[in-house]
């Protein structure tokens, strides 16, 4: 059967994963068995994906990030470089606690910046922009923007990324896309015309 996706030669695939067409696989990377990896995904060099990770359709993970059990991306998220997940709460080198993997969920077109770290367990809600360097320890809202250690929230970012600036009557204009997006009880939506 013909291989639908691109893997560099210094990539490492194990058999068991499963590989979207259209994927690119680049320089020492390992995808190990269990994991799936949707279509037109692009994985950068030295990345790890754990066994039973799932990647949606176009993730772009960039380089030095290593993505282990229990962490799914839904489509179109953003791994920026060297960002990190954990996937137990009280690691011990002494104590195995394989069967305590915790899952992390990262909503659709979420991004996360360079150097960021996300805590297990927390969900990062669809559009939601994880500044670089963050430290993520508790669920991030849809369209949020969130920096610092611990992570604080200090805005809203519109699907394009722009940080949005809602008025008084709660609306707020995307600069780049034109698209309105409305601010309710601490909640944001996008207006769909």
């Amino acid at each position: 059967m013909k291989k639908e996706y691109f893997a560099h030669e210094t990539a490492v695939i194990d058999e068991g994963c499963k590989i979207g067409r259209g994927t690119r696989i680049w320089h020492f990377t390992h995808i190990m068995p269990g994991s799936e990896i949707g279509e037109d995904c692009n994985l950068g060099q030295n990345v790890v994906v754990s066994p039973g990770v799932k990647l949606g359709r176009n993730v772009k993970v960039q380089n030095n990030v290593s993505i282990y059990t229990g962490v799914i991306c839904e489509d179109d998220v953003f791994l920026g470089p060297s960002m990190v997940f954990t996937n137990i709460i009280n690691p011990r080198s002494s104590v195995i606690r394989k069967e305590l993997y915790v899952t992390t969920i990262v909503r659709r077109g979420a991004s996360i910046g360079a150097n960021a770290t996300i805590v297990c367990g927390n969900e990062i809600g669809e559009w939601s922009f994880v500044g670089a360097g963050a430290v993520v320890t508790r669920p991030v809202k849809p369209y949020a923007l969130v920096v610092g250690n611990p992570s604080r929230q200090v805005g809203w970012v519109s699907e394009y990324g722009h940080r949005l600036s809602f008025g008084s009557d709660g609306f707020a204009l995307c600069p780049e896309s034109r698209v309105r997006y409305q601010l309710v009880n601490d909640t944001v939506s996008k207006i769909i015309d």
